[in-house]
């Protein structure tokens, strides 16, 4: 899977077995189906970790919420160093168009977690918001 994405490529680790490819989530340190929605969140990761020195151990990745009593999982939420959750990130295939109801889906997930930014993303573009809900450009670390 060679999607075209914004993210700068990285040195991505690829297996196949059977019919199937997977990608390892360094972060995770596990073995992943590959999907185009997968393929876009390790390259986002990468981005997060290595251009915009966001630390590894502070960004969780696909983890269960409950919304409503329904179960849903996030993409990807980074904690400050008070483990205070800072920025929500929702992330789409790069076919996937970001309307309405990709940031609505982001902001019925962060009514749980609470996070100062979210983050919208399909590869090919992105949007960030801050709380007030102003457009903004995704900060690195330091500054969130």
């Amino acid at each position: 899977m060679n999607l075209p994405i914004k993210y700068p490529l990285f040195n991505t680790r690829l297996k196949k077995q059977k019919e199937q490819t997977y990608i390892f989530d360094e972060v995770r340190k596990k073995w992943l189906v590959l999907t185009p929605e997968e393929w876009v969140r390790q390259h986002l990761i990468h981005f997060l970790i290595k251009e915009k020195k966001y630390p590894s151990s502070l960004i969780s990745i696909e983890k269960e919420i409950i919304l409503n009593d329904l179960k849903k999982r996030y993409d990807i939420v980074v904690y400050n160093k008070q483990l205070k959750p800072i920025l929500i990130i929702e992330c789409k295939a790069p076919y996937i168009d970001l309307d309405k109801t990709v940031v609505e889906q982001a902001l019925r997930y962060n009514l749980i977690i609470k996070a100062d930014y979210l983050m919208i993303s399909n590869g090919v573009s992105d949007f960030t918001f801050n709380s007030s809900n102003e457009q903004i450009i995704l900060p690195d670390y330091l500054e969130l």
